[in-house]
Protein backbone atom coordinates (compact mmCIF):
# COMPACT_ATOMS: atom_id res chain seq x y z
CA UNK A 1 0.00 0.00 0.00
CA UNK A 2 1.01 3.33 -0.99
CA UNK A 3 2.67 6.04 1.71
CA UNK A 4 0.74 9.32 1.33
CA UNK A 5 2.84 11.77 0.40
CA UNK A 6 3.47 14.87 3.06
CA UNK A 7 2.08 18.42 1.44
CA UNK A 8 4.62 20.01 -0.57
CA UNK A 9 6.02 23.07 1.42
CA UNK A 10 4.02 26.24 0.93
CA UNK A 11 0.94 24.14 -0.18
CA UNK A 12 -2.34 24.66 1.68
CA UNK A 13 -4.63 21.42 2.42
CA UNK A 14 -7.55 20.66 0.45
CA UNK A 15 -9.69 21.63 4.20
CA UNK A 16 -8.10 24.50 4.56
CA UNK A 17 -9.24 26.73 1.38
CA UNK A 18 -13.01 26.17 2.04
CA UNK A 19 -12.53 27.38 6.24
CA UNK A 20 -11.28 30.39 7.91
CA UNK A 21 -12.74 34.07 7.90
CA UNK A 22 -10.84 34.87 4.95
CA UNK A 23 -13.16 31.95 3.08
CA UNK A 24 -16.43 33.04 4.60
CA UNK A 25 -15.82 36.77 3.32
CA UNK A 26 -15.53 35.77 -0.16
CA UNK A 27 -18.26 33.05 -0.28
CA UNK A 28 -20.91 36.01 1.25
CA UNK A 29 -19.22 38.32 -1.00
CA UNK A 30 -19.62 35.78 -3.68
CA UNK A 31 -23.36 35.41 -2.91
CA UNK A 32 -24.30 39.06 -2.72
CA UNK A 33 -23.17 39.15 -6.53
CA UNK A 34 -25.58 36.62 -7.39
CA UNK A 35 -28.17 38.42 -5.33
CA UNK A 36 -29.78 40.91 -7.91
CA UNK A 37 -29.44 44.73 -7.12
CA UNK A 38 -32.82 46.31 -6.16
CA UNK A 39 -33.38 49.86 -5.42
CA UNK A 40 -34.99 51.53 -2.23
CA UNK A 41 -35.75 54.69 -1.13
CA UNK A 42 -34.62 55.00 2.90
CA UNK A 43 -35.13 57.77 5.26
CA UNK A 44 -33.68 58.46 9.10
CA UNK A 45 -36.91 58.46 11.34
CA UNK A 46 -36.23 62.27 12.24
CA UNK A 47 -35.80 63.74 8.16
CA UNK A 48 -37.89 63.57 5.31
CA UNK A 49 -34.64 63.38 3.32
CA UNK A 50 -34.59 59.99 1.13
CA UNK A 51 -31.96 58.33 -0.02
CA UNK A 52 -31.62 55.92 -3.29
CA UNK A 53 -29.98 52.74 -1.88
CA UNK A 54 -29.34 49.06 -4.14
CA UNK A 55 -29.59 45.80 -2.50
CA UNK A 56 -29.44 42.34 -2.77
CA UNK A 57 -30.21 40.94 0.99
CA UNK A 58 -31.52 42.80 4.34
CA UNK A 59 -27.85 42.90 5.92
CA UNK A 60 -26.43 44.67 2.56
CA UNK A 61 -29.13 47.34 2.87
CA UNK A 62 -28.86 47.71 6.54
CA UNK A 63 -24.86 48.46 6.18
CA UNK A 64 -24.78 50.66 3.62
CA UNK A 65 -27.88 52.78 5.24
CA UNK A 66 -25.77 52.86 8.32
CA UNK A 67 -22.70 53.94 6.65
CA UNK A 68 -24.73 56.24 4.39
CA UNK A 69 -26.56 57.93 7.95
CA UNK A 70 -23.17 57.17 9.61
CA UNK A 71 -25.26 55.86 12.56
CA UNK A 72 -23.80 52.34 13.96
CA UNK A 73 -24.24 49.33 12.37
CA UNK A 74 -24.97 47.33 15.91
CA UNK A 75 -28.28 47.76 17.24
CA UNK A 76 -29.77 49.73 14.05
CA UNK A 77 -32.97 48.35 11.80
CA UNK A 78 -35.50 48.63 8.99
CA UNK A 79 -38.89 49.03 9.42
CA UNK A 80 -41.64 50.13 6.70
CA UNK A 81 -41.84 53.65 6.39
CA UNK A 82 -46.07 53.42 6.16
CA UNK A 83 -46.96 51.78 9.23
CA UNK A 84 -43.33 50.57 10.70
CA UNK A 85 -43.35 46.64 10.42
CA UNK A 86 -39.51 45.87 11.21
CA UNK A 87 -38.08 43.55 8.17
CA UNK A 88 -36.59 40.29 8.50
CA UNK A 89 -34.60 38.26 5.38
CA UNK A 90 -37.61 37.06 4.14
CA UNK A 91 -40.11 40.07 4.64
CA UNK A 92 -37.49 42.14 2.46
CA UNK A 93 -37.14 39.48 -0.21
CA UNK A 94 -40.90 39.83 -0.77
CA UNK A 95 -40.69 43.70 -1.13
CA UNK A 96 -41.51 45.50 -4.18
CA UNK A 97 -38.91 47.55 -5.50
CA UNK A 98 -38.87 51.61 -4.91
CA UNK A 99 -40.55 50.68 -1.32
CA UNK A 100 -40.18 53.22 0.94
CA UNK A 101 -38.09 52.34 4.42
CA UNK A 102 -36.74 53.54 7.84
CA UNK A 103 -33.26 53.11 9.20
CA UNK A 104 -33.81 53.28 12.94
CA UNK A 105 -30.76 53.73 15.18
CA UNK A 106 -30.22 52.33 18.51
CA UNK A 107 -33.21 53.24 21.15
CA UNK A 108 -35.68 55.10 17.93
CA UNK A 109 -38.59 53.79 17.23
CA UNK A 110 -41.09 54.80 14.53
CA UNK A 111 -44.97 54.14 14.50
CA UNK A 112 -45.93 54.67 10.63
CA UNK A 113 -46.37 57.61 8.70
CA UNK A 114 -49.29 59.09 10.77
CA UNK A 115 -46.85 59.57 13.68
CA UNK A 116 -44.88 61.97 11.17
CA UNK A 117 -47.81 64.02 10.76
CA UNK A 118 -48.29 64.44 13.92
CA UNK A 119 -44.70 65.27 14.33
CA UNK A 120 -45.20 68.13 11.97
CA UNK A 121 -48.35 69.26 13.55
CA UNK A 122 -46.75 69.90 16.88
CA UNK A 123 -43.17 71.25 15.48
CA UNK A 124 -44.18 73.09 12.87
CA UNK A 125 -46.10 76.46 11.47
CA UNK A 126 -49.14 75.58 9.58
CA UNK A 127 -47.16 76.70 6.37
CA UNK A 128 -44.14 74.70 7.23
CA UNK A 129 -46.40 71.70 7.42
CA UNK A 130 -48.07 72.33 4.14
CA UNK A 131 -45.02 72.48 2.60
CA UNK A 132 -43.64 69.59 4.03
CA UNK A 133 -46.55 67.46 3.72
CA UNK A 134 -46.99 67.99 0.10
CA UNK A 135 -42.99 67.48 -0.68
CA UNK A 136 -44.03 63.82 0.90
CA UNK A 137 -46.34 63.20 -1.20
CA UNK A 138 -45.10 63.93 -4.10
CA UNK A 139 -44.46 60.61 -6.43
CA UNK A 140 -45.99 57.90 -3.71
CA UNK A 141 -48.45 55.70 -4.45
CA UNK A 142 -49.68 54.45 -1.03
CA UNK A 143 -53.13 55.40 -1.39
CA UNK A 144 -54.05 55.47 2.52
CA UNK A 145 -50.96 57.95 3.14
CA UNK A 146 -51.91 59.76 0.38
CA UNK A 147 -55.35 60.53 1.66
CA UNK A 148 -53.94 61.12 4.74
CA UNK A 149 -51.91 63.88 3.87
CA UNK A 150 -54.40 65.68 0.96
CA UNK A 151 -57.17 66.12 3.85
CA UNK A 152 -54.07 67.67 5.78
CA UNK A 153 -53.23 70.13 2.95
CA UNK A 154 -56.42 71.11 1.82
CA UNK A 155 -57.31 71.58 6.04
CA UNK A 156 -54.40 74.03 6.18
CA UNK A 157 -53.90 75.39 2.73
CA UNK A 158 -57.28 76.48 1.79
CA UNK A 159 -59.48 79.13 3.24
CA UNK A 160 -62.10 76.63 4.93
CA UNK A 161 -63.54 78.82 7.43
CA UNK A 162 -64.84 81.27 4.91
CA UNK A 163 -68.60 81.46 4.75
CA UNK A 164 -69.45 84.12 1.86
CA UNK A 165 -68.83 84.49 -1.48
CA UNK A 166 -67.04 87.64 -1.42
CA UNK A 167 -64.07 86.15 0.66
CA UNK A 168 -63.80 83.03 -1.08
CA UNK A 169 -65.04 83.25 -4.81
CA UNK A 170 -62.86 80.48 -6.59
CA UNK A 171 -65.28 77.46 -4.23
CA UNK A 172 -68.57 79.62 -6.08
CA UNK A 173 -67.21 79.29 -9.57
CA UNK A 174 -69.41 77.31 -11.80
CA UNK A 175 -72.58 77.34 -9.48
CA UNK A 176 -75.55 79.73 -9.95
CA UNK A 177 -75.15 83.53 -8.95
CA UNK A 178 -77.80 83.06 -6.08
CA UNK A 179 -75.82 81.21 -3.92
CA UNK A 180 -74.12 83.50 -1.38
CA UNK A 181 -72.54 81.87 0.66
CA UNK A 182 -71.03 77.79 1.12
CA UNK A 183 -73.83 76.61 3.97
CA UNK A 184 -76.57 77.47 1.61
CA UNK A 185 -74.85 75.85 -1.73
CA UNK A 186 -74.38 72.80 0.71
CA UNK A 187 -78.00 72.24 2.12
CA UNK A 188 -79.29 73.23 -1.75
CA UNK A 189 -76.70 69.97 -2.83
CA UNK A 190 -78.23 68.08 -0.26
CA UNK A 191 -82.07 69.08 -0.74
CA UNK A 192 -81.41 67.59 -4.21
CA UNK A 193 -81.13 64.09 -3.45
CA UNK A 194 -83.67 64.64 -1.21
CA UNK A 195 -85.83 65.68 -4.10
CA UNK A 196 -85.04 63.01 -7.15
CA UNK A 197 -85.70 60.34 -4.10
CA UNK A 198 -88.88 61.58 -4.02
CA UNK A 199 -89.66 61.61 -7.62
CA UNK A 200 -88.55 57.64 -8.05
CA UNK A 201 -91.53 57.06 -5.26
CA UNK A 202 -93.81 58.85 -7.13
CA UNK A 203 -91.99 57.79 -10.68
CA UNK A 204 -93.29 53.92 -9.27
CA UNK A 205 -97.05 54.82 -9.17
CA UNK A 206 -97.70 53.75 -12.95
CA UNK A 207 -96.45 50.17 -11.84
CA UNK A 208 -98.74 49.50 -8.37
CA UNK A 209 -101.78 47.61 -8.71
CA UNK A 210 -104.64 50.26 -10.95
CA UNK A 211 -106.90 49.26 -7.39
CA UNK A 212 -104.14 50.48 -4.87
CA UNK A 213 -103.23 53.51 -7.10
CA UNK A 214 -105.21 56.54 -5.45
CA UNK A 215 -104.13 55.09 -1.83
CA UNK A 216 -100.20 54.98 -2.77
CA UNK A 217 -100.49 58.54 -4.47
CA UNK A 218 -102.25 59.71 -0.63
CA UNK A 219 -98.98 58.39 0.53
CA UNK A 220 -96.36 59.41 -1.85
CA UNK A 221 -98.35 63.16 -1.13
CA UNK A 222 -97.87 63.12 2.72
CA UNK A 223 -94.39 62.12 2.19
CA UNK A 224 -93.61 65.29 -0.16
CA UNK A 225 -95.59 67.43 2.28
CA UNK A 226 -93.61 65.79 5.68
CA UNK A 227 -90.60 66.79 3.76
CA UNK A 228 -91.22 69.95 2.66
CA UNK A 229 -91.83 70.90 6.01
CA UNK A 230 -88.29 69.44 7.16
CA UNK A 231 -86.69 71.85 4.66
CA UNK A 232 -85.77 68.24 2.48
CA UNK A 233 -83.19 67.28 5.18
CA UNK A 234 -80.96 70.26 3.95
CA UNK A 235 -79.35 70.33 7.72
CA UNK A 236 -77.61 67.45 6.74
CA UNK A 237 -74.81 69.07 4.74
CA UNK A 238 -75.36 72.37 6.23
CA UNK A 239 -72.52 73.04 8.72
CA UNK A 240 -74.02 75.83 10.30
CA UNK A 241 -76.29 73.80 11.88
CA UNK A 242 -76.67 74.18 15.64
CA UNK A 243 -78.50 70.92 16.38
CA UNK A 244 -75.65 67.97 15.67
CA UNK A 245 -78.30 65.44 15.82
CA UNK A 246 -79.34 66.94 12.09
CA UNK A 247 -76.16 67.19 10.47
CA UNK A 248 -73.64 64.70 9.13
CA UNK A 249 -70.21 67.23 9.46
CA UNK A 250 -68.33 68.80 12.05
CA UNK A 251 -68.94 72.59 12.50
CA UNK A 252 -65.70 73.21 10.32
CA UNK A 253 -67.75 71.14 7.67
CA UNK A 254 -65.93 67.76 7.77
CA UNK A 255 -67.66 64.71 6.69
CA UNK A 256 -66.40 61.31 7.55
CA UNK A 257 -67.29 58.09 5.26
CA UNK A 258 -69.84 55.82 7.55
CA UNK A 259 -68.89 52.41 5.53
CA UNK A 260 -70.54 49.76 3.44
CA UNK A 261 -74.14 49.34 4.07
CA UNK A 262 -73.15 45.80 6.05
CA UNK A 263 -70.22 47.34 8.19
CA UNK A 264 -70.24 49.71 11.65
CA UNK A 265 -67.52 51.87 10.05
CA UNK A 266 -65.20 52.80 6.87
CA UNK A 267 -62.24 50.51 6.72
CA UNK A 268 -60.38 53.24 4.92
CA UNK A 269 -61.34 55.80 7.31
CA UNK A 270 -62.64 58.10 4.14
CA UNK A 271 -62.71 61.48 4.95
CA UNK A 272 -63.84 65.35 3.11
CA UNK A 273 -63.82 68.37 3.40
CA UNK A 274 -66.32 70.10 0.54
CA UNK A 275 -66.20 73.75 2.34
CA UNK A 276 -62.52 73.41 1.84
CA UNK A 277 -61.94 74.00 -1.65
CA UNK A 278 -63.85 74.34 -5.48
CA UNK A 279 -62.09 70.43 -6.23
CA UNK A 280 -63.20 68.94 -2.64
CA UNK A 281 -66.51 70.54 -3.45
CA UNK A 282 -67.15 69.19 -7.03
CA UNK A 283 -65.47 65.44 -5.28
CA UNK A 284 -68.00 65.56 -3.07
CA UNK A 285 -70.73 65.19 -5.56
CA UNK A 286 -69.36 61.25 -5.79
CA UNK A 287 -70.28 60.55 -2.08
CA UNK A 288 -73.22 58.68 -1.76
CA UNK A 289 -76.35 58.44 0.57
CA UNK A 290 -76.49 54.97 0.53
CA UNK A 291 -79.83 53.46 1.74
CA UNK A 292 -78.90 50.57 3.87
CA UNK A 293 -82.31 48.50 3.05
CA UNK A 294 -82.20 49.30 -0.61
CA UNK A 295 -84.57 52.20 -2.50
CA UNK A 296 -85.58 50.86 -5.66
CA UNK A 297 -85.05 47.05 -4.63
CA UNK A 298 -86.87 46.73 -1.82
CA UNK A 299 -88.62 49.90 -0.01
CA UNK A 300 -90.56 51.34 -2.78
CA UNK A 301 -91.79 47.84 -4.28
CA UNK A 302 -92.56 46.61 -0.71
CA UNK A 303 -94.46 50.15 -0.04
CA UNK A 304 -96.53 49.62 -3.42
CA UNK A 305 -97.31 45.87 -2.20
CA UNK A 306 -98.30 46.84 1.74
CA UNK A 307 -100.93 49.34 0.08
CA UNK A 308 -102.31 46.86 -2.32
CA UNK A 309 -102.56 44.05 0.26
CA UNK A 310 -103.56 46.31 3.27
CA UNK A 311 -107.08 45.04 3.78
CA UNK A 312 -108.54 47.39 5.83
CA UNK A 313 -105.08 47.90 7.63
CA UNK A 314 -103.48 51.45 7.63
CA UNK A 315 -99.96 51.36 5.90
CA UNK A 316 -97.39 52.99 8.51
CA UNK A 317 -96.24 55.70 5.61
CA UNK A 318 -93.88 57.30 8.24
CA UNK A 319 -92.07 54.40 8.93
CA UNK A 320 -91.18 54.45 4.83
CA UNK A 321 -90.75 58.08 5.23
CA UNK A 322 -87.63 57.07 7.64
CA UNK A 323 -86.37 54.42 5.30
CA UNK A 324 -86.10 56.74 2.13
CA UNK A 325 -85.25 59.69 3.55
CA UNK A 326 -83.25 59.78 7.27
CA UNK A 327 -80.38 58.64 8.41
CA UNK A 328 -82.18 55.91 10.02
CA UNK A 329 -81.59 53.77 6.63
CA UNK A 330 -79.51 56.33 5.14
CA UNK A 331 -75.22 56.31 5.30
CA UNK A 332 -73.23 58.57 3.80
CA UNK A 333 -70.19 57.22 2.10
CA UNK A 334 -67.08 57.75 -0.09
CA UNK A 335 -67.82 56.24 -3.09
CA UNK A 336 -65.26 53.37 -2.87
CA UNK A 337 -67.66 51.90 -0.10
CA UNK A 338 -70.66 52.38 -2.38
CA UNK A 339 -71.35 48.46 -2.56
CA UNK A 340 -73.69 48.21 -6.01
CA UNK A 341 -74.39 44.67 -4.68
CA UNK A 342 -77.70 43.66 -3.86
CA UNK A 343 -78.11 43.79 -0.02
CA UNK A 344 -80.80 40.91 0.88
CA UNK A 345 -82.25 43.24 3.61
CA UNK A 346 -85.90 43.88 3.93
CA UNK A 347 -88.45 46.01 5.86
CA UNK A 348 -89.57 45.32 8.85
CA UNK A 349 -92.77 43.26 8.77
CA UNK A 350 -93.78 44.41 12.29
CA UNK A 351 -94.13 47.96 11.37
CA UNK A 352 -95.54 47.95 7.98
CA UNK A 353 -98.65 48.30 9.26
CA UNK A 354 -99.89 51.17 12.07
Amino acid sequence: MATPRPPRAGATAPHARDGGSGGTEEMEKKQQKQQRLRPFRLRGAGSPRKFGVAAGSLSELLRKGCRLMELPLSGSRLCLYEDGTELTENYFRALPEETELVLLGPGESWEGCASEILRLLLDLSSQKVIEAAQEMLSGEKAAERQKLLVDLIQNLSENTQAEEKEKDRKWFEGLEPRFKNKSSYMRYSCQSRMRSYLRQVTSYTSYVDPTARDAYKKITDLMGEKLKSMKYNGSYFDRREEEEALRLCTPEGWFSCQGPFDRDHCPLKHSINPYSNRESRILFSTWNLDHIIEKKRVIVPELAEAVKTRNGREVNWEYFYQLLFTTENLKLVNIACHEKLTHNLHCDNTRIYS
